[in-house]
C-alpha cells in the first residue's frame, strides 16, 4: 500500500475510504450473527425489550429500524456526513426540513425548483405563515437582497431542475450564515458522487432516494444529512414525530442501489456528455441545458464544484408546442415518463408534468417555456439514444 492510502495503517473503518469503496461497504458489515453479506431486511414493526423501557437500541419500527440505521449510515459516510435520516419519499424529507420553520419566519428558494418544492412552498407552509421568495440564485446580489431578518433557511438545488443551472454552494452557504439561516442543498440530479454539499459549507443535503440513489425506477424514498449531531436531533424528532419513514423493504433497494451508483453514474455521465454535443449540433435544437458544455453560463463552476457532470439534461426543440408534446410521444428507447435516476433513459416535458403546478406566469418568467423537454439519459448504448431522438423529431416535423 502506498503511504496515501486510506487504509494503510490498517485501521481504517468504511468511512476513510474512497467514495467508490464506501458505497459498498459503509454501514454494511456482514450480519454477526449468520455471517451474511447482505443486510437484513428486518421486517418488524416492534421489538421485545428486556424491561419497560430498557431495549436493545430499537423499540418501534417508526422510531428506528435495523436495516434504514445501515442505509443512514451509508449516506451520511457517502455525503461527508456525521448523521442521515431516511424517509418514505423525497418530499417527506423536504417537508421535514421545513418542520425547522415557525409561524414568521422566511425562506430563499430558488425560481426554477423542483415543482413539488414550489408546491409545497406556496401552497402548505404559506397556509402556516411561511413566506418565500423566489430568485435566481446564481445571482449572489439578488440573494442578499432578498434577505430578511426573519430569514431562515436558503433553499438550493445544484444542477437545478429541469434547467441544469449550477449554483455555487459555498458561496450562498456563506450568505445563509450571514443572516443567521441555514443553508439546504437539494444534491438528488449530482449525487453524493458527483458533489458532496456539506464539504462546501451546506448544513442540510437532501437526497430524493427514488433517484440515482435507488438507481432503479422500483423503490421511493428521500433522505437528510448533516454534520451536526445538533441539528440531526431536531430532524430526528420530526422523523420520528409526523412518521414519514420508509419500510425495511425500500431501505433495502435503496442500500443494492447505493452499491453500484459509482459505476452507473460513470455511464450515466458519459451518455448524458455525447448525447448533449449531438444536440448541441442539431439542427432542430435551438439550446441544449447541460453544465458539461463549454458554452453552458456556469460551465467553468460546474467544473471546480463536481466531479463530473451529470446525467441529466434539457433542450428546447426547434418546433411548436404541439411538435414538442409528439417528440416526446414517439420516442421509443427513452420512455415518457416523470422521475429520472433509473437506468433505462426518461424524457419529459416538465410545463406539462414535473412543474405543472408552478403557475405559468411564473414558469415563463423562471425560463421554463412550454417547449422544455428534460431527459434523464439512462445507460443504454448512446446511439441508440440518439436514433431514438432522431425518428422521434422527424416525426414530429412531418
Amino acid at each position: 500500500m502506498s503511504d496515501d492510502d486510506p487504509a494503510a495503517d490498517g485501521d481504517a473503518d468504511a468511512d476513510d475510504f474512497r467514495i467508490e469503496t464506501r458505497a459498498i461497504h459503509a454501514g454494511q458489515e456482514p450480519d454477526p450473527e449468520t455471517g451474511a453479506l447482505m443486510t437484513p431486511i428486518h421486517a418488524n414493526s416492534t421489538y421485545e425489550q428486556d424491561a419497560p423501557g430498557d431495549h436493545r437500541g430499537y423499540e418501534y419500527s417508526r422510531t428506528g429500524n435495523p436495516t434504514r440505521t445501515d442505509l443512514e449510515e451509508n449516506l451520511a459516510a457517502l455525503e461527508s456526513g456525521s448523521h442521515a435520516r431516511c424517509f418514505s419519499s423525497g418530499m417527506g424529507a423536504i417537508n421535514t426540513v421545513l418542520n425547522l420553520l415557525s409561524a414568521g419566519d422566511h425562506v430563499v428558494a430558488g425560481d426554477d425548483v423542483y415543482g413539488g418544492t414550489h408546491r409545497i412552498l406556496t401552497q402548505v407552509y404559506d397556509e402556516y405563515d411561511v413566506d418565500t421568495t423566489f430568485v435566481d440564485t446564481t445571482d449572489l446580489d439578488a440573494v442578499r437582497e432578498a434577505m430578511e431578518p426573519n430569514t431562515e433557511l436558503v433553499w438550493v438545488e445544484t444542477p437545478t431542475n429541469p434547467l441544469m443551472n449550477v449554483n455555487d454552494i459555498g458561496a450562498l452557504a456563506e450568505v445563509a450564515h450571514e443572516g443567521d439561516a441555514l443553508c439546504a442543498v437539494d444534491n438528488t440530479f449530482a449525487t453524493p458522487y458527483l458533489q458532496r454539499p456539506l464539504e462546501h459549507g451546506a448544513d442540510v443535503v437532501c437526497q430524493s432516494l427514488t433517484k440515482y440513489l435507488g438507481g432503479h425506477s422500483d423503490t421511493i424514498g428521500g433522505a437528510l444529512i448533516v454534520d451536526d449531531a445538533d441539528l440531526d436531533e431536531r430532524i430526528g424528532f420530526y422523523q420520528n414525530s409526523v412518521g414519514a419513514t420508509p419500510g425495511p423493504f425500500d431501505a433495502f433497494l435503496v442500500l443494492r442501489g447505493t452499491k453500484t451508483l459509482p459505476v452507473r453514474m460513470d455511464r450515466h455521465c458519459e451518455n448524458a456528455a455525447e448525447l448533449a454535443e449531438w444536440l448541441d449540433a442539431h439542427d432542430d435544437v435551438s439550446r441544449v441545458y447541460y453544465p458539461g458544455l463549454e458554452s453552458h453560463p456556469h460551465h467553468d463552476l460546474a467544473a471546480e464544484q463536481m466531479d463530473d457532470f451529470g446525467g441529466m439534461l434539457s433542450f428546447e426543440f426547434d418546433g411548436t408546442l404541439e411538435q414538442a408534446s409528439t417528440v416526446v410521444e414517439e420516442t421509443e428507447v427513452f420512455t415518457l415518463a416523470e422521475s429520472l435516476g433509473g437506468v433505462e433513459s426518461l424524457i419529459e416535458q416538465p410545463a406539462a408534468m414535473t412543474h405543472a403546478a408552478i403557475p405559468r406566469e411564473e414558469r415563463l418568467a423562471a425560463g421554463l417555456s412550454d417547449g422544455l423537454i428534460r431527459v434523464s439519459v439512462g445507460i443504454e448504448h448512446v446511439d441508440d439514444m440518439k436514433a431514438d431522438l432522431q425518428r422521434a423529431f422527424d416525426r414530429a416535423l412531418e
